[in-house]
């Protein structure tokens, strides 16, 4: 199973489980990482080793992000640099994105990324009304 560590400047990415929680229940391995106002780069790095702990040394791990470029990517994408065999990054955080990870999490890491970016994609939609 897919370890998944979904991360945001703020606590976007605490509300975010949240509220996939509330659709979907709890799911195991499944950690927010915050990155606030008040802290650096080390402390967000420290943030992601921590959640890595946590998790079995044999599980591929994705990185839901919010922002490509930001601080979460730029730490993130360090440690999935070390770990291209069984780590992933996506950027563009969404609910409907974290969602679907749940459905494809026994699935390898390097298929589940394609199917992702597209489920976010598609989560982006307009209201179209016509007038009678």
């Amino acid at each position: 199973m897919i370890a998944i560590v979904v991360a945001s400047h703020g606590k976007f990415s605490e509300g975010v489980v949240q509220s996939s929680r509330m659709i979907f229940g709890d799911q195991e391995k499944v950690r927010a990482v915050t990155f606030m106002p008040n802290e650096g780069p080390e402390d967000l790095m420290k943030k992601f080793k921590d959640v890595l702990a946590t998790f079995d040394e044999t599980d591929q791990v994705l990185f839901l992000i919010d922002l490509f470029g930001g601080s979460p990517f730029n730490a993130a994408s360090r440690i999935v640099a070390e770990n291209l065999d069984k780590y992933a990054l996506i950027t563009g955080l969404n609910l409907p994105m974290l969602l679907e990870a749940y459905t494809v999490r026994d699935k390898p890491v390097a298929e589940v990324v394609s199917h992702l970016e597209e489920t976010a994609k598609a989560g982006v939609r307009h209201l179209e009304l016509t007038a009678f």
